[in-house]
């Protein structure tokens, strides 16, 4: 979580005493009085764009780059005029999407600028709170709109148990509105949001959450762009950090990657349940969907298809609410192992996202080029150099186009694979794989996946 707290300190001037002169009858001026103690404004910003790139953002002279999706920074300027700009970080350089816009805060304000829409129609909305009074024991509130894609809808803040059918909602808004702010007691809330006069279809369920005396919050209801079903999620701002609450049923989705080439099909079991295999007859160098499970610990094994011995891998996973990951199973069958991966599934308008595998046991170390079609290798360095058996790329941020692949031994610029020429779309994620050929042999390929199929 990116934050950027600039504090400002003002040190007291005092002007020091004339000492008296050898006449007694002079007399010692008054000290000067001290300047007004230092006036500040918090300004948070929050990135609530679902399809927008990484940002820079710049408050006054203060800057904060590489702020993602569902995060921010944090400044703390002196009160008057300060010029706000929000910079799209493109593959090509970066691009202002929002401002230069013009804020003028007093002594204690808290100003929040949130930057929503999708990145074609990207707009700030700005709210200012004035510095809140409460007791110990109470939390103000104010709730944000920011789901561009979701209609109008009702909020409830409730107990844990409350049917909501039998309560009236917090109140009905729709996007780009706001409720509050509202001063609760702390405690144990549950927060449901459904569709405008539909109680019975939950759109987004907290669950418990608990709210802690002495908070002043804002929260944002912003784009899912996770795993589940729900059409939102909550991102809390508490005036210096952001919290994210995915709804109480996000699931971890995962999916499984053959990519030994000399072991047989087989079946992926999960928590010791061989009579229903997560997934069955999996054959090298196939890719399966999504599953969908239960976050947190969970055991899987890999044996040969339709039997329970022998396991070639057992691996104990924890897999987190609302997150994507692919398990590969590379090397050679008598060094099997599992390489797992977490995945990106938020396209990016602006961007093409691609993520590049070493998953072939035969190759060694290799170096990996992306370039220009055409490019002759002996002209350029490689993009990456010693990448060895379960190495990645990361994702990487390309602009929409042509590109060359090809995959070297490391030192060496004869390609093991390719060049190949692959376009790119922006808006899009794609992963390749290195593999080998079918038994453990040459020539190397490519196992493609995501947005490349």
């Amino acid at each position: 979580m990116f934050k950027h707290r600039i504090g400002v300190i003002f040190a007291l001037m005092v002007a020091g005493l004339v000492a008296a002169c050898s006449d007694s009858s002079s007399s010692r001026p008054a000290p000067e009085p001290p300047p007004p103690p230092a006036t500040s404004v918090v300004y948070e910003i929050f990135h609530a764009s679902q399809d927008a790139p990484e940002v820079e953002i710049r408050v006054g002279s203060n800057t904060v780059t590489g702020v993602d999706f569902g995060q921010g920074a944090y400044f703390d300027v002196l009160e008057g005029a300060v010029d706000i700009t929000v910079d799209g970080l493109l593959p090509t350089g970066p691009a202002t999407v929002i401002g230069p816009a013009t804020v003028d805060g007093t002594d204690g304000q808290r100003i929040t600028v949130i930057a929503l829409n999708e990145v074609a129609s990207i707009e700030p909305l700005i709210l200012v709170d004035e510095q809140p009074s409460f007791d110990a024991g109470e939390v103000r509130v104010r709730v944000v709109h920011a789901a561009s894609a979701a209609p109008m809808v009702d909020v409830y803040v409730t107990d844990a148990v409350t049917d909501i059918s039998t309560v009236a909602p917090l109140g009905t808004f729709a996007f780009k509105e706001t409720l509050g702010p509202v001063t609760v007691a702390e405690g144990e809330y549950r927060i449901q949001v459904t569709p405008a006069g539909d109680p019975a279809t939950v759109v987004y369920d907290s669950g418990a959450v608990g709210l802690s005396g002495g908070s002043d919050l804002v929260i944002a209801a912003i784009a899912n762009v996770a795993t589940g079903n729900a059409a939102i999620e909550l991102a809390v701002l508490t005036g210096n950090d952001i919290l994210r609450l995915v709804d109480a049923e996000s699931t971890a989705n995962v999916r499984v990657v053959h990519a030994s080439a000399d072991a047989p099909a087989v079946d992926v079991v999960a928590n010791d349940d061989f009579n229903a295999p997560a997934v069955a007859g999996l054959a090298f160098p196939e890719v399966t969907g999504y599953l969908e499970l239960a976050p947190g610990d969970i055991n899987v094994k890999v044996v040969p298809a339709g039997a329970t011995t022998p396991v070639v891998i057992d691996a104990d996973l924890t897999l987190e609410a609302a997150t994507s990951y692919t398990v590969l199973a590379i090397n050679a069958l008598a060094d099997i192992e599992p390489r797992v991966l977490v995945d990106r599934i938020r396209p990016i308008a602006t961007e093409a996202q691609l993520r590049i595998v070493h998953a072939s046991a035969l190759a060694g170390a290799v170096d990996l080029y992306l370039v220009p079609p055409g490019t002759d290798l002996e002209s350029v360095d490689p993009n990456f150099t010693g990448v060895a058996l379960g190495g990645e790329t990361g994702y990487l941020s390309l602009a929409a186009g042509d590109y060359d692949v090809a995959v070297t031994p490391t030192g060496d610029k004869t390609p093991a694979i390719g060049p190949a020429t692959i376009s790119l779309e922006a808006g899009k994620i794609y992963t390749a794989a290195a593999r080998d050929e079918v038994g453990g042999s040459l020539p190397l390929g490519l196992i493609l996946f995501d947005d490349f199929l």
